[in-house]
């Protein structure tokens, strides 16, 4: 057991989420509420530390191919979206979560609940910080901690070599076959490519990961 008036690393993150799954399954409020009992247990740096590693394990997930994951899933997905769709990823517990960016095909076999959302996870560590301090965990995060914290949590992370690279409905088949096969038959493929373009080039974001992607591609990385 952790000592309630510590810190949570890493390890102490994925323990949490892995007791709370266990505890509450599917049931997203009683999973949230329970985290949160818990972070008020700990003290005001646990609840810092988990809205920061929690923040930093999303940032990490921020890959147009999980993206392109999730639009399967969700039949397009935005902006909004994706920020709780990677805090659902993370609640499914660590071994899905670093399987999904070494192969955003592997979550054709997680079960897609919740409309893979999970929009509260998100705010659950600034909520317990908040009742303890009267402050937002927003306001006293410490920058530069942050990008070390990132570095750090980076190490364990293998990504896919085309997880930078923004794809179209008409290219997912070839990226994500298992996904596809069980979510998207061609039909249905046809039918939003009909839409018009899954992204907005003009987003900041995307535009990073189209950068990114020629980067690579320059150096041969992706594929």
């Amino acid at each position: 057991m952790h000592d309630k008036k510590q810190g949570l690393d890493k390890n102490d993150f994925w323990e949490l989420i892995a007791q709370a799954k266990e505890k509450h399954g599917e049931n997203k409020e009683a999973f949230a509420a329970w985290i949160e009992e818990e972070l008020l247990a700990r003290g005001p740096q646990a609840a810092q530390d988990f809205h920061d590693i929690s923040h930093a394990y999303s940032d990490l997930a921020y890959k147009a191919g999980l993206w392109n994951a999730a639009d399967i899933l969700m039949e397009w997905c935005s902006d909004d979206g994706f920020i709780d769709f990677r805090y659902w990823l993370m609640a499914q517990g660590k071994e899905i979560y670093m399987a999904a960016l070494t192969d955003p095909d592997s979550l054709a076999e997680v079960k897609p609940y919740g409309h893979c959302i999970f929009e509260s996870l998100c705010y659950v560590g600034d909520a317990a910080y908040e009742k303890m301090t009267g402050k937002s965990a927003y306001d006293v995060q410490d920058a530069q901690w942050y990008i070390q914290l990132k570095a750090d949590l980076r190490q364990e992370i293998t990504y896919h070599a085309g997880i930078e690279k923004p794809r179209e409905w008409n290219e997912l088949e070839a990226h994500l076959p298992r996904l596809c096969a069980k979510y998207l038959p061609p039909e249905k493929r046809k039918e939003l490519a009909s839409n018009g373009t899954i992204w907005n080039y003009g987003s900041p974001g995307v535009k990073a990961m189209v950068q990114e992607a020629q980067k690579k591609e320059k150096g041969g990385e992706v594929r």
